[in-house]
């Protein structure tokens, strides 16, 4: 997570994407031989102080101070940001930079707003999004630049930049989520008690778009796959004109309905919620436009008419408007998933859409948020792994293809920006190094693609809405989060915050002992390159052998292997700093390697990825100072799977197992992760049942340590107890840690801390005692 300040200069009215809550740990560009080279080296000049699991966790966050949701102001002139405490990195105020000046000032102290318990729809919705923390977690310039809408509590504030006032708006009894602004400012839309509404700014007007939500049905709000498994956070969508929104009804009524225990330590609270289990029902799910003039509701077919497949069981998981607000745009999907199709449909034929593109696969489509309209041509890009590898095409709007704009055995990972005036198209992706994350522009029309950014590392980058300069967040092993602004070939303009490890920075007294891995490359069983990372000891000498943790997470749209920085590697380098090599292997099933890599793993879990980890041991018994006796695996939410089917299928292989809020059963999952990689339950019974770790608790030895949240409403803590059961009915012994009133998320500091130590203490006694 990033948390810091920052700053700009003036633009021209701009808008910009905010940053996601959330960076995903990645890559950069330092070779296999540099980095052998200088191994076991340090990362940073600092003090050598040793790491503590307290300090892990404590404030200020040791990364220093990094900002979260990013913006520049519509007119350039102000960029704002939240950022948490000195004294609570959890508790969040916004803060604003003047782009002349380059000062740095609070703009709101989130104390200003009321504070009040969140609703359980909300709860359950930032645990989709990641979204941790109290105080200011998210807000919406106005068009005009001189006011916020600032979400907090369920209620909605409206933040005056020209008095420094704060109103809170009159949104009726209730607790309004999914709040934002409308395109121009002139409403303010959020969904309340399932329905859909909107408040007119000028005149305070609140009006029920929808009026039929409750119980089962649920109107503008997206359903818990669609957050948890398709990135899709809404359920509603504003035209660009303000004239009409897009929004989806579903009906949960077919969804079984299941009570979960979520235990706490004062009680235990009883949940009703629908999960869709798989090979259970999903929801059954409606598109409907509605008009602000006259909240006229019109329903949207979800198939062109001659089509022949008419099933109800699909999802919906992306909603575009297009730049006219005359046409919506809408991406349909089996739930078999091999089929993904973008339909098109006029305002004035919402019955009669038609297919512009479809994406057909044996094993599965990936969705992706590339597809992009654009303004000043009869025009569409998209993004397709149809030649195994996801790369971006200019289609026009009958859907035609008219050309290929990146294409090589390497992926993109977003589309990030399109200058149709100057003709580029800016994207990230890994075209260098799978390891790394560089933005990279191609001409619109297609040609050479070049690269933009320098540093390598990871690259995050935020443009302004109609220039060609953007905010990068950037890491990298060395390099905790700094933000700095570029211009259209990547050229440093100004920094927003260096975030430089010098005296007074809160890692500075640690940096000394932080240490940077090996890259390296094996190779599976099927000849595919695996990338790995590997830490040594410090102090390391070579004659002595070290015992080793395996961190894992092995399972699809992730990587580990990367040179960037992470929270996840604090306890790395704790472990680094006790005496342990550790070691990481992206096996094959991981992301940014193309289809043929990921999709190995189709039909039969487990298998190809505990594979690949034995590959890895195999390699960590040739180095001379690796304790072969002494390996351990560790791993959390698909890593806690691994752990299990790592220790239960290859027993000589791993002497201890970690296993974290694991899923064991994969028929206890959700219907569109888990048939995206196993296809139906009536479809693959043998490959269910061979994905399942509960085959394998026959070979378990000893050595398991297993922790889970006992309020998990994602990975259900029934996933854990039957293992705890099948266990002891083999009359295994084993150790296990539960925490009453945690998450999937396992958050705040206090759990941190006793997980953290619990599972050093474990290690310890695993692969230590006996020295």
């Amino acid at each position: 997570m990033i948390k810091n300040r920052l700053t700009w200069f003036p633009a021209c009215s701009l808008k910009v994407r905010a940053v996601p809550l959330l960076i995903a740990s990645q890559m950069a560009m330092i070779s296999t031989a540099m980095i052998s080279a200088m191994t076991p080296a340090l990362a940073m000049e600092g003090g050598k102080q040793p790491l503590t699991i307290e300090r892990m966790n404590a404030s200020p966050a040791l990364a220093g101070t990094s900002p979260r949701g990013l913006k520049l102001s519509p007119d350039g002139l102000c960029v704002t940001y939240i950022a948490g405490r000195k004294d609570n990195q959890s508790f969040y105020d916004l803060w604003q930079m003047d782009v002349k000046s380059g000062e740095s000032s609070l703009l709101l102290n989130a104390d200003k707003l009321a504070t009040n318990e969140l609703s359980d729809e909300e709860k359950a919705r930032r645990e989709r999004q990641r979204i941790y923390g109290e105080g200011i977690m998210e807000y919406f310039w106005a068009d005009d630049s001189q006011a916020l809408l600032i979400p907090a509590s369920g209620n909605l504030y409206y933040f005056s930049l020209v008095d420094n006032s704060v109103t809170q708006l009159p949104i009726g009894e209730g607790f309004a989520t999914d709040a934002r602004l409308s395109p121009k400012g002139h409403f303010v839309s959020f969904v309340r008690d399932q329905n859909l509404y909107v408040l007119d700014l000028a005149t305070k007007k609140l009006q029920a778009m929808t009026t039929d939500g409750g119980g089962a049905i649920k109107n503008a709000m997206a359903e818990f796959v669609a957050q948890e498994e398709m990135d899709r956070m809404t359920g509603y969508w504003w035209a660009p004109d303000e004239s009409a929104i897009a929004f989806t009804r579903i009906d949960e009524s077919a969804v079984e309905q299941v009570t979960r225990n979520e235990i706490y330590a004062d009680g235990i609270k009883l949940t009703e919620q629908r999960y869709p289990a798989a090979g259970k029902n999903n929801v059954d799910i409606a598109l409907g436009v509605v008009t602000l003039k006259d909240k006229a509701i019109n329903w949207v077919s979800l198939r062109e008419e001659n089509s022949k497949d008419k099933s109800k069981d699909i999802y919906l998981p992306r909603v575009d408007w297009l730049p006219d607000s005359k046409h919506l745009s809408f991406q349909w999907q089996s739930r078999d998933q091999h089929q993904l199709d973008l339909q098109l449909v006029a305002l004035d034929a919402l019955t009669k859409p038609k297919t512009l593109v479809k994406e057909r696969s044996d094993a599965w489509v990936n969705l992706n948020n590339d597809l992009h309209f654009l303004k000043q041509q009869s025009a569409f890009i998209w993004a397709s792994e149809r030649d195994g590898f996801n790369h971006l095409y200019l289609f026009d709007l009958k859907g035609k293809l008219k050309t290929q704009l990146t294409k090589g055995e390497w992926a993109v990972d977003e589309l990030e920006y399109i200058d149709e005036t100057a003709g580029w198209v800016y994207f990230t992706g890994r075209k260098d190094t799978p390891i790394e994350k560089q933005l990279y522009r191609v001409p619109l029309a297609g040609g050479k693609v070049e690269r933009v950014s320098k540093q390598a590392g990871m690259h995050n980058p935020v443009f302004a809405d109609n220039q060609s300069v953007y905010l990068d967040y950037f890491n990298s092993l060395s390099q905790p989060p700094q933000i700095s602004l570029h211009g259209d070939e990547g050229q440093q303009l100004a920094w927003v915050e260096q975030n430089a490890v010098k005296q007074g920075h809160p890692l500075y007294d640690y940096a000394g002992l932080w240490q940077i891995p090996e890259f390296g490359e094996l190779k599976a069983e099927d000849g595919q390159v695996l990338q790995t990372r590997l830490f040594k000891p410090v102090p390391f000498d070579a004659s002595k052998k070290y015992p080793v943790v395996v961190r894992v997470y092995g399972g699809p749209h992730a990587q580990l292997v990367t040179n960037s920085w992470s929270e996840q590697d604090y306890f790395t380098q704790y472990l680094v700093q006790q005496g342990y090599v550790v070691f990481q292997l992206d096996n094959r099933g991981s992301a940014h390697r193309g289809t043929q890599f990921e999709q190995v793993i189709y039909r039969h879990l487990g298998e190809a990825e505990v594979n690949d980890q034995k590959v890895g041991v195999d390699y960590l018994r040739s180095l001379p100072f690796v304790d072969a006796d002494n390996v351990a695996i560790y791993g959390h939410s698909y890593g806690g799977y691994m752990a299990l089917m790592s220790l239960f299928k290859a027993p000589d292989y791993f002497k201890a197992a970690i296993s974290g809020a694991p899923v064991t059963d994969w028929r206890l999952y959700d219907t569109h992760y888990t048939e995206r990689y196993l296809g139906h339950p009536e479809g693959n019974e043998k490959g269910y049942e061979a994905s399942s770790v509960f085959p394998y608790v026959k070979n378990y030895q000893a050595g398991l340590l297993m922790y889970h949240g006992m309020a998990d409403d994602n990975v259900l803590f029934e996933n854990s107890t039957r293992v705890y059961k099948a266990l002891q009915d083999e009359g295994k012994l084993f150790q296990m840690i539960d925490y009453p009133g945690s998450k999937h998320s396992m958050r705040g500091e206090k759990v941190r801390n006793h997980l953290y130590r619990s599972l050093a203490d474990f290690l310890d006694r695993q692969l230590k005692s006996a020295k």
